[in-house]
């Protein structure tokens, strides 16, 4: 009798999995690891390219071996609401400085890059501006706009004026 409860048991274990896994209301979350790749990553790379401009399109490395300082792997895994996890890697070749090869589960592309721009081009006419800046600001202030520019001084006519104003006539 006991080794019947405990068969029983055995072979209901696995049922609790998919219960457990499938109850209502169970929330599991997405889990990304890695460097995000894509192929629109990889079409971008070019043979003979320096590593600062592969760093720049894919980012840095998720393994660089110090016994293979020419090789790059990018590994991403990712597993979806406790689905079946999918990995993808590349590896980069570099000679010296220059990349010579792809190897992994992506290809990149023979075709060139067609991007299509996402940005759109206004022409705005011409403002025209009845008064400056500067204008507004010293008008914001009690001072008149037109009296914000110093005038230059007059000379004197005549020397009356001169006498009056304190300088000696010649």
């Amino acid at each position: 009798m006991k080794k019947a409860v405990f068969l029983l048991a055995v072979a209901a274990l696995p049922a609790c999995e998919t219960i457990m896994s499938n109850l209502p209301g169970v929330y599991t979350i997405d889990i990304e690891q890695g460097n995000m790749v894509d192929q629109a990553m990889v079409d971008q790379l070019r043979p003979n390219m320096t590593k600062r401009q592969v760093l720049y399109i894919m980012g840095s490395p998720m393994l660089t071996d110090t016994f293979h300082e020419q090789r790059w792997d990018y590994l991403y895994s990712k597993q979806p609401g406790g689905e079946a996890r999918v990995q993808k890697r590349v590896s980069l070749y570099f000679n010296g400085d220059n990349l010579v090869g792809v190897q992994g589960d992506f290809r990149p592309s023979t075709m060139p890059i067609m991007k299509e721009s996402t940005e759109t081009t206004i022409d705005l006419p011409k403002r025209d501006l009845e008064t400056t800046m500067w204008e507004k600001i010293t008008s914001l202030f009690g001072g008149d706009a037109s009296s914000s520019a110093p005038e230059p001084a007059a000379k004197p006519a005549d020397d009356a004026t001169t006498e009056e104003l304190g300088a000696p006539t010649p």
